[in-house]
This record gives C-alpha cells, structure tokens and sequence, in this order.
C-alpha cells in the first residue's frame, strides 16, 4: 500500500506541478487496491449503526470567502444540533490543488482528515488512490435513497452505478448576456451555438455599443463541455468511465477540431479577442459592459449581479453548441465529498452523519442561496429559501432548467491527469490564437502532450 501511495503521490506532483489557476473550478481501475479493499470491508464489518457519543472528525474543505462563512455556518448548526454529540472541526486548506496536495502529504504520515472536499478533476485520482471508503459503501449500509440526489450530478461521480463521494457543490458554466446591449442592436433571439454568436457579432458592436462581442476566457473546462456538447467522448474507455483512460479521444472523433474551428473563426473576426486564461477570465469585460456576453459558472451568477450593480440588466442563456446541430448537454463542475478509510467505525459512522446532514433539503437550499452552487438534493427545490432566491435571481432558472435537458450520458470524462490536461489544452489554445494556428496542429499537440501524462501516471500505478 505505501508503494502505490509513493506512486500516486508522484504522479499527483507531477499533474499539479504546471497548475496555475484552474483550482477555482472536474469501470475502475482495481490494480493495487486489495489492501484498501479487505481494510475498508473489515471496516464495514465493525460498523455501528450510531457513532459514539462525542466523536470528533475533521473536515478539510476549500472554501473561502463567503463560500467559507456558508460552510461554517453549516458545520456550527450540525456541532449544535446532533443528537450524537459528534463534534466536525471545519478546516480550510486553500484552494483545491493545495487541499489534494495536503492531502498526499497527509497521507504518506498516515495523518490523513476523515472527510474531504475535492474537485471534480481529482475523481478519477481519488478512486485510484486507495485512500477512501465509496460514499455508496455508507449509503448502502444505511438503506439511505440515492435518488435524493439530482441524477445528472450523481452521474458524474458515479461508476459502474457506485457512487464514490458525495456531490456537494455543483455547478454548470452557461452563457451570460447584455440585454441592454442585445435590445440596443435589435436582437430579439440569443445564440445557443458558435457559429450563431459569429452571425451578430458584428450587431453587436456596430449598432449595439459593444466592444467586443463575447468575452471568452480561455479554460479547459469550457473545452470539455464544447465536446460534451457534440456528444462526443473526451478520452478513450467509454470517458475513462469502463476502465481508467489510456488515452485522449478528441483528436480521433474531431470533436477538438470542431471545437478549436468554431472558435478561432469568433478570434479572427474579432468577436472573440483574447481576454486570458482561467474561467474568470472574461468576467471582468462583461461586468463592466465592454463586452455583450461571456460564459461562466453558474456560481458566478451573484458576483456578476454584484459587480453590475444594475449598469444593465443581466440574461442567462444555456452554453453554447459547437454546431447547430448538436444535441448534447453539458457536465457539471465544482467539488463532492470523499470519506477517507482511516480505519475508524465510529468516524466513519459520524462522517456519514454528517455528509446526511450537508445534502439534506435545508442544508442544501440555504447552500444554493449562499453561494450560487446547485442544491444537489432534488427536494431542496421545495424548501421557502430555495424559491425566495429563484424569485429574486430569476436568472438562475437558465441552470436548473440546463441540468435537466442534460442526461447522464452528459457526465464527462474521468481521468487521471485531467488538472494538467487542462493547462495543456489552455495554452494550445492561446497558441493557436497568439500565433495563428491551425486547430489540427493545436489539437494534435494537445494529444501528444496528454496522452504522454496518462501514459506515465499508469506506468506508475499498474
């Protein structure tokens, strides 16, 4: 077990090593995991059904800022209200690549938390490391109904039908607008694909005062959705979903060509300027009424309110297709909690208790209010704050209203490597722009430079 925590932890410094800034935001491969296996079944077995009175567990999470009051508002109410005495110490670890980072470390002294929030991106690692207990383990053991959970969220983290961690702050990028801006230059119909934004470009800035027609920030999450968006897989073993990725698949069904296509043709007719990298890249413009759309996450729909300050009314419109002809849906991001098997039933059993607690109807209603992420809980959608915040952030209606025409086949792709693959596939793009090139060239050097990642991240663990 600690070689292949040796070589998981290689592999995680060498995928975290290029990051820069993508922290603010995605079958199973068994080898090596008998330890962790027959360790988390002896675990199961010695189980109670209630954890002793006054556990304590340690929650790392990373969120800061509002996000973080939210969470410890949340983690107050559960320390104050349980019936079991179970005490959650609530730590903020930094951004998600510092909380994973900590977390390897943590582990090789065997000082690991007993809950921890991680990013979408670090699923596939997270369920190769052999450091967790599967959330669906508890969920199962407690006869607790996983339909509780917004199917098209629970796809995501799920393989095989197991659920592995617990979604807990969800969200889905879509395209945000300038109605003034649109109104101004006549335009009564918002795009919904790439070649539509090109065809009012030029509405845009000429009659309705625009400076630039979208401001779109160069992020490889954007990158992933636009191939979900063709129905089109990521990589290769059904999305890293049948068995752990060997390989990219976007340069051989010509997704990522069609993707880089659609949006060098928004650059060249500068529609599309390069405003930088990162998701948050293009908020700045749009807020301040340069440009007449961006995309973004839907968490950002109240700082984007905030910052506008009523300058012009805001729209929210689904992210955009590749082709017009698209049929597909997007995936979510954000972050779910993993319990980790630190061989202890009693924390365990209040790590169980306590992720109950943060999915439930309430928590999550008040979580959606707070922050912006989706409740993940289907029933929080009855809850009173759940409908005071949908009435007074109409806006937010565009999210709830995507999730559900999106299917779980949606879900995205699972892979080792994802957090260097998206530095790889951002700074092809801005090459692409920068330098003139051709989409063939940039994807074909994504491939080459990802798939050389995977092959060395599975060397190490197989």
């Amino acid at each position: 077990m600690r070689k292949r925590i040796f070589a998981l932890t290689m592999a995680i410094m060498m995928a975290t090593g290029l990051l820069s800034g993508c922290a603010s935001q995605t079958g199973t491969n068994d080898s090596g995991s008998s330890e962790s296996a027959a360790a988390t079944a002896e675990t199961t077995d010695a189980e109670t059904t209630k954890a002793p009175e006054g556990t304590t567990i340690t929650f790392w999470h990373s969120m800061g800022g509002v996000n973080g009051e939210a969470i410890n508002t949340l983690v107050d109410k559960f320390n104050k209200e349980n019936t079991s005495g179970i005490q959650v110490e609530a730590q903020y670890q930094g951004s998600y690549d510092d909380a994973i980072n900590k977390l390897k470390s943590a582990q090789i002294g065997n000082m690991g938390a007993d809950l921890v929030q991680i990013y979408d991106i670090g699923t596939r690692f997270m369920i190769d490391s052999g450091w967790v207990v599967p959330m669906q383990d508890l969920i199962d053991k407690d006869k607790w109904d996983v339909t509780q959970i917004e199917p098209n969220i629970a796809a995501y983290y799920s393989v095989d039908s197991k659920l592995y961690s617990m979604p807990f702050n969800s969200s889905t990028p879509i395209l945000y607008y300038n109605k003034d801006i649109f109104e101004k230059a006549g335009i009564t119909e918002i795009p919904d694909s790439l070649p539509g934004i090109a065809e009012i470009g030029d509405d845009l800035t000429s009659k309705g005062g625009a400076g630039e027609a979208i401001s779109l920030g160069i992020y490889g999450w954007f990158f992933e959705q636009f191939i979900c968006k063709q129905q089109a897989h990521y990589a290769d073993n059904g999305n890293g979903r049948e068995a752990a990725a060997t390989a990219v698949d976007f340069d051989k069904n010509g997704a990522g060509v069609k993707t880089l296509a659609a949006w060098k043709e928004l650059s060249e007719k500068g529609y599309a300027p390069n405003v930088g990298r990162g998701g948050d890249a293009g908020l700045a413009d749009f807020s301040a009424g340069k440009s007449a759309m961006t995309l973004g996450s839907t968490a950002s729909l109240k700082q984007i309110l905030n910052d506008v300050n009523g300058k012009f009314e805001v729209g929210t419109a689904y992210f955009p297709k590749v082709s017009d002809d698209d049929k597909g849906g997007v995936s979510i991001g954000g972050g779910s909690l993993w319990a980790l098997n630190n061989e202890d039933p009693a924390k365990q059993q209040a790590v169980w208790e306590f992720v109950k607690f943060l999915v439930s109807p309430e928590s999550q209603a008040y979580w959606n209010s707070q922050t912006g992420y989706f409740p993940v809980t289907v029933a929080a959608h009855d809850e009173p704050v759940f409908k005071e915040n949908i009435e007074k952030f109409p806006q937010f209606q565009t999210a709830i209203d995507q999730l559900h025409d999106s299917t779980p086949q949606s879900a995205g792709a699972l892979l080792s490597v994802f957090p260097e693959a998206r530095q790889i596939v951002e700074t092809e793009i801005e090459n692409m722009i920068n330098n003139n090139g051709t989409p063939e060239d940039a994807v074909a050097k994504m491939a080459e430079n990802i798939n050389k990642s995977i092959e060395d991240y599975n060397l190490l663990n197989n």
